[in-house]
């Protein structure tokens, strides 16, 4: 097979199947050695949690470029284009690198095909092989790289970091890596690697102990929030500090206050060439996709994907204290989360159910049915979305939640809307 556009690629990728029947990490390791192993050419830092490893990423990548360093990242989900996920010194890889990335792979499937007339990689992996050969390729000095789902067992996991970043331990993926919460702190501390240091967010306190436990096995020096670095918010901003530095940042959400201190953390860990004004803005110039986005104000309209209970939590006490009218939400999620406890979360929020054109997007009858009785439902999710925003009067909030599909969706037709006019 040889790729010519960029559209048949991403229907190559989409059209593999999700997952092995066996989960461990021996396909993606046989089509890395076909390729030379290109993870093993670039410094990487590893990123995992519940919530807030996107976010973190993304403070990485500017922190890293700041410092002048040649910087990939891999994130996911994109929100506007699938070349969103792999990035250099923060723009997105090209159509035509995309591309000649994937018929290199290609080449290396057939090899090994050979050999083994069954191999085959899900999609994951070819985005995975993707990123680390265009990082291996662009001779990155550093790359950073968002864990998928979980840790041990994630395909990302065929590195030696530099540092490895757990953010958040909470219930997500339950029945992939859980059930409980003890199963996905095991899972997750999976990256945590021999002689490298981890850096620890907002950990529940039933759980730290297993991720200290790993570290000291693994001879790696943890740094803790809480106890080896602080953040502080205040009305007008948030304050990082450890035991020799302190650092200003523009106000943030109190979640991605704590996502600024866990990269303010790591990077320092790497010695590099950085001033407490080139950290303060990288920082303060970073801007995340679709994670707390504010879209217009006066009356306020925000995006975020939060898709699980902690990340929901989170959110509602933000949105909550910040708005004086009435709170409206736009919720579309897919019907494999919790679907019950997210929707039993809202109090005197106006919650409108709507759902996008995907697969996994739950419709209607895959909520509860205490939430079809309470909720209004509008399958169209732009006509839900312009009904909504059309109600606001200045001090209304509108915000759209509950899976960065949605997101999105709705941000690309913000856009649209705005190229049109």
């Amino acid at each position: 097979m040889r790729f010519t556009n960029v559209d048949q690629v991403i229907k190559r990728i989409y059209s593999l199947p999700k997952l092995h029947p066996k989960n461990d990490l021996s396909y993606i390791k046989r089509i890395l050695r076909e390729l030379n192993n290109p993870q093993d050419s670039v410094k990487t830092i590893h990123v995992t949690g519940t919530n807030g490893k996107g976010s973190t990423s993304y403070y990485l990548s500017s922190l890293l470029q700041k410092a002048g360093q040649k910087t990939g990242l891999f994130v996911s989900p994109y929100i506007y284009e699938f070349n969103e996920r792999i990035q250099l010194n923060g723009e997105n890889i090209s159509d035509a690198d995309l591309i000649s990335q994937a018929n290199e792979i290609e080449l290396a499937i057939d090899t090994l095909r050979k050999d083994d007339p069954n191999f085959s990689l899900v999609t994951f992996e070819y985005e995975v092989a993707l990123a680390f050969q265009f990082f291996a390729q662009k001779k990155c000095d550093y790359a950073v790289i968002e864990v998928g789902i979980g840790g041990e067992h994630d395909k990302t996991n065929v590195i030696i970091p530099e540092v490895s970043v757990i953010t958040t331990i909470g219930l997500d993926h339950e029945k992939i890596i859980g059930p409980t919460l003890t199963d996905i702190a095991r899972e997750k501390s999976g990256i945590i690697k021999e002689n490298r240091p981890v850096v620890l967010g907002n950990i529940p306190k039933d759980v730290l102990k297993i991720l200290l436990d790993k570290a000291r096995g693994k001879n790696s020096k943890s740094f803790l929030l809480g106890r080896d670095f602080r953040i502080e918010v205040s009305k007008n901003a948030i304050k990082y500090r450890d035991s020799e530095n302190c650092y200003q940042f523009l106000l943030r959400p109190l979640v991605e206050a704590y996502d600024i201190g866990v990269a303010v953390q790591a990077i320092q860990l790497l010695n590099l060439s950085l001033s407490k004004q080139m950290i303060e803005e990288a920082i303060n110039e970073t801007h995340i996709p679709g994670r707390y986005d504010v879209v217009q104000t006066k009356p306020e309209i925000i995006v975020d994907g939060a898709h699980n209970l902690q990340a929901m939590t989170n959110l509602l006490q933000i949105v909550r204290k910040k708005n004086k009218g009435q709170l409206y939400v736009l919720l579309g999620m897919m019907k494999d989360k919790d679907l019950g406890l997210i929707t039993e979360l809202f109090k005197d929020e106006k919650v409108t159910l709507t759902r996008i054109n995907y697969p996994r997007a739950a419709k209607l009858e895959d909520f509860p049915k205490e939430a079809q009785e309470k909720y209004n439902y509008e399958e169209n999710f732009e006509l839900a979305y312009n009904n909504l925003k059309n109600r606001l009067k200045p001090d209304d909030m509108l915000l759209v939640t509950g899976s960065f599909y949605l997101v999105g969706a709705v941000l690309a037709n913000c856009k649209r809307g705005k190229n049109e006019n």
